[in-house]
């Protein structure tokens, strides 16, 4: 797995100071990614972009497929992730006007490897939500140190 990362690295996928992070350099407060690693990397952020790998949705469509989100938390999100051009908002001069939501090819780019880490978190579920120290904790560490 780390070895993974190395070659992710070499191969020019770490670029910039938010790659520093991999090399265990890591991250400035200055760095100009920084922001945007804080939005996208919230729980909240990374449903809303999870939800329009699907498609694109109207505002209310997206807030019942992001369960539990507040409007407001949904409204600030969006703002942040079209700013940051993973989101594309489309408004229909219609009245009142509809606003659909969807991923920039940026977005899709970044589709990729949160399918990944989301299906991660769904593969270790238990062993994350089990106690320290309980049966089967840490094999998957364990097997993933020793394959490096």
């Amino acid at each position: 797995m780390l070895a993974s990362a190395g070659r992710l690295l070499e191969a020019g996928g770490g670029a910039g100071c938010a790659g520093r992070v991999l090399e265990a350099g890591g991250v400035g407060a200055g760095c100009a990614s920084r922001p945007v690693l804080e939005q996208v990397t919230t729980r909240w952020g990374m449903l809303i972009i999870a939800a329009l790998i699907h498609g694109p949705h109207r505002f209310s469509r997206l807030r019942g497929r992001v369960e539990g989100i507040s409007q407001k938390m949904l409204s600030q999100h969006l703002k942040a992730l079209v700013r940051a051009n993973l989101v594309h908002r489309e408004v229909e001069p219609t009245v009142p006007p509809q606003v659909t939501y969807s991923l920039t090819p940026l977005g899709e780019s970044l589709s990729v490897p949160l399918t990944g880490l989301l299906s991660w978190f769904g593969a270790h579920t238990a062993e994350l939500l089990a106690e320290p120290g309980a049966p089967g904790v840490g094999s998957a560490a364990s097997s993933v140190a020793a394959a490096s």
